[in-house]
């Protein structure tokens, strides 16, 4: 809990709509949680703070604030937006197949020019597929901290569109950028860009939204590391796959991930079990990493609204029992 100095300065600045005290003194309360290594409550009271923008933890990339982000014809709309860099590589857990994968990919840009001195580059077009909520878009986010680039995500709403042509001519404008500027460019959800086009279901425009998207990742010749997820692989155009450099594979955690995963989520709160306890663990099995996630947030939720200083395993199961109750839902 914050000091009463503190608090005292939290209470007077609010009682007297001082707005840039009040900001000062959270901002004091928020760094001394997180140096009691208290990072769930620290990590909640910045999203109060700061909003939908907020920068969470210590080592935050700023927003870079790149020039002239395309905008679509058809709506007016950004093609692209920038996201903070929140999380860095420490805070992921991956298989260990996917976590090589990734490391051997930030070897190959970090030591770029050894490469291209033998006439290699490193991967710069990246494929990551595997179920929702198991570090697809965390990883991409790795990417950019591991890099220092900004992280730039693709709005599909905004590039598909029903007029004849303008699918194509908005994705024209996204490569165009991100050629122009180094960045890590996310293409979230890329299947709704690159179904099968044997799919007699989809209309003309999406199917020539494919052949768009294979002939701007054949003539890319930029700098920035284009990411695509997707949660549905088999939907994917055959032809695509062969345009990415590397394709990362994302799985459900294992019983030792969701071990470690319980280990960093819950660094610094007090707790009265064991998070390397395979029956702590094993209640989670079946779950992906998000999932976990949102449940253990609720569970230190009520740990603080209940005025304990130690999480118990009941905080775990009220929370499990609700998640279930959602997922039935």
């Amino acid at each position: 809990m914050a000091s009463g100095k503190l608090l005292r300065q939290l209470i007077k600045s609010g009682v007297h709509g001082d707005a840039a005290a009040f900001r000062s003194a959270s901002e004091a309360v928020i760094k001394e949680e997180r140096e009691k290594n208290h990072h769930l409550l620290a990590n909640d009271l910045e999203r109060l703070l700061y909003g939908s923008q907020a920068t969470v933890g210590k080592n935050v990339q700023r927003l870079h604030s790149l020039p002239g982000l395309p905008i679509s014809k058809d709506n007016g709309l950004a093609l692209l937006e920038e996201r903070a860099v929140v999380r860095e590589e420490k805070d992921i857990v991956l298989s260990d197949a996917a976590q090589s994968a990734l490391d051997e990919i930030l070897m190959e840009h970090n030591r770029a020019d050894t490469l291209r001195s033998y006439g290699l580059q490193p991967a710069q077009k990246l494929l990551f597929c595997g179920p929702p909520g198991c570090g697809k878009t965390l990883a991409a986010e790795v990417v950019a901290h591991s890099l220092s680039m900004p992280l730039v995500v693709v709005r599909l709403d905004s590039v598909i569109s029903s007029f004849l042509g303008e699918t194509a001519a908005n994705l024209r404008k996204v490569f165009d950028f991100i050629a122009a500027h180094p960045v890590v460019a996310l293409f979230d959800e890329f299947d709704a860009l690159t179904k099968d086009r044997g799919d007699s279901a989809d209309h003309g425009e999406l199917k020539r939204s494919v052949n768009a998207v294979l002939q701007m990742m054949d003539s890319y010749r930029g700098e920035s590391v284009l990411i695509a997820t997707t949660n549905y692989e088999d939907l994917l155009d055959k032809a695509v796959w062969r345009r990415f450099d590397e394709v990362v594979r994302f799985e459900m955690p294992n019983l030792e991930q969701i071990k470690r995963l319980l280990a960093l989520k819950l660094s610094g709160i007090r707790r009265n079990f064991e998070v390397d306890d395979a029956k702590v663990a094993s209640s989670f099995k079946g779950m992906s990493h998000a999932d976990i996630e949102r449940v253990l947030r609720r569970a230190v939720k009520e740990m603080i609204l209940s005025g304990r200083e130690f999480l118990e395993k009941s905080h775990l199961d009220t929370a499990l029992a609700r998640e279930y109750r959602h997922n039935k839902n």
